[in-house]
């Protein structure tokens, strides 16, 4: 089973993405679906992240701008992004969780231009 994100791309800032991630077959137990992204030269940082019953976080620097959200039925996560900053480039990956395995998707570009 493989994770597929779409919905990245080039905007300029203020402007909108909505992110996707979709697993390829079923994955049994997912617990935490999440968001994260990796700027040029900097280490992998956890831009959000959903419980199996819902619960939230965020870090502080998308708190306001960045909306995480399940569709369990459909094993997908999505990321809806607005008031994006240059600084929000990097690309994006998302992850499930499960009792024995981490799966990660494979990576979508967001740029943001200024």
């Amino acid at each position: 089973v493989q994770l597929q994100a779409s919905g990245g791309g080039l905007v300029q800032a203020g402007g909108s993405l909505r992110l996707s991630c979709a697993a390829s077959g079923s994955i049994f137990s997912i617990n935490d679906m999440g968001w994260y992204r990796q700027a040029p030269g900097k280490q992998r940082e956890l831009v959000a992240r959903i419980s199996s019953i819902g619960s939230t976080n965020y870090a502080a620097s998308v708190e306001g701008r960045f909306t995480i959200s399940r569709d369990n039925a459909r094993d997908t996560v999505y990321l809806q992004m607005i008031s994006l900053k240059p600084e929000d480039t990097a690309v994006y990956y998302c992850l499930f969780t499960t009792p024995n395995y981490n799966y990660w998707g494979q990576g979508t570009q967001v740029t943001v231009s200024s």
